[in-house]
Formats: C-alpha cells, sequence, structure tokens
C-alpha cells in the first residue's frame, strides 16, 4: 500500500495494493499491523455506513472529549471528503485538507481525533464506510459550519443538501467546544 501525508500531515491517503484481473478485483481493506506501521494506529471499535444522495453534505463534525479517529472510504460512488484541524494550539489549526474518494480510486483517508470531518457527495449516490477509534457518544458530537469563511473550503457544491443540525452549526470561532493540540 502507498501512504502519501496531506498538507496537514497527519493526515494520510492511504491507497491500498488492487489486484485486479478479467474476473474484477481483491483488494485489503485494513490490515492492524500494516495500517500501524504506518501511523494508523487501532483499535477501531465502531464501523459505519451511510448513503446518500448527489449534492448532500455530512459534517463537519468532531467528537469532545473522547474524539474519533476515522479510516474513511467510499465503497459506491464519489465523494470530496475533508478534514478540518480543530485543535486549539495546532500550527495548522483552522487549516483544512480535501480529497476525492471514489469506489473508482478505492483510496481511504485517515483522519485522526482532533479533526473535523465532513464529505459531499459527487455521485448520484454514494455509500462511505468508515471505521472508528471510539464508539459515537451523541452527547460529544459537536458540528462547524460547513461554509466557514475563517476556514475557506472550497467545496464542490454551493447549496448542498443537509440536515437540520449540520445547517444550524457554528463557526469555528464560535464553538463551544473544541480539543487541545
Amino acid at each position: 500500500m502507498k501512504v502519501t501525508p496531506l498538507e496537514i500531515p497527519e493526515l494520510l491517503l492511504v491507497e491500498p495494493k488492487v489486484f485486479g484481473d478479467s474476473r474484477g478485483f481483491f483488494m485489503e481493506v485494513f490490515h492492524a499491523q500494516r495500517y500501524a506501521e504506518v501511523g494508523i494506529p487501532g483499535p477501531f471499535v465502531q464501523d459505519n455506513y451511510s448513503r446518500s444522495v448527489k449534492g448532500t453534505l455530512r459534517g463537519l463534525h468532531f467528537q469532545e472529549p473522547q474524539g474519533q479517529g476515522k479510516l474513511v472510504q467510499v465503497l459506491a460512488g464519489a465523494v470530496f471528503d475533508v478534514a478540518v484541524d480543530v485543535r486549539r494550539g495546532s500550527p495548522t489549526f483552522g487549516k483544512w485538507a480535501g480529497v476525492e474518494l471514489s469506489s473508482d480510486n478505492r483510496r481511504q483517508l485517515w483522519i485522526p481525533a482532533g479533526f473535523a470531518h465532513g464529505f459531499c457527495v459527487l455521485s448520484e449516490s454514494a455509500d462511505l464506510h468508515y471505521k472508528c477509534t471510539t464508539l459515537y457518544a451523541p452527547q460529544q458530537e459537536h458540528s462547524l459550519a460547513w461554509n466557514d469563511p475563517d476556514v475557506g473550503i472550497s467545496w464542490p457544491v454551493s447549496e448542498p443538501i443537509q440536515s437540520p443540525k449540520d445547517a444550524r452549526a457554528p463557526r469555528l470561532k464560535d464553538a463551544p467546544v473544541l480539543p487541545s493540540y
């Protein structure tokens, strides 16, 4: 597998080895020892699966104080996947990185705890799977505004489909709770 740090070095783009022939393909989507060796620690305790339609923007979400690391992969379709550093005191606080994840490129994105995560669906629909390092704790879930001008994410949509909760999310400067670096 090939692992490439993004603009924020804690964010890792993973390109698993894919073995294909006329029948289709095979790939290993997770191997605890190999992933730990490249900086993606476990254990993973929860797997999530979501399906969304084109133009849907989910996020930007994070948990605090029980932060979640996430290993994200698209099983069908394509998304623009984004992580924002929300760790107070971090040299990259408020910075973001985004990549296209798709069933065609088969890439994965490692997002450690301390980052807000969100994605926008580019295809007619998309199935997203992600492994989490801590259990979902709804009372600890927080959101950030997808269009915060101080963060300046270049989303591929101007009027996304959102949940009411995500549409009301505060800007980073107004976030009531943030993790520390």
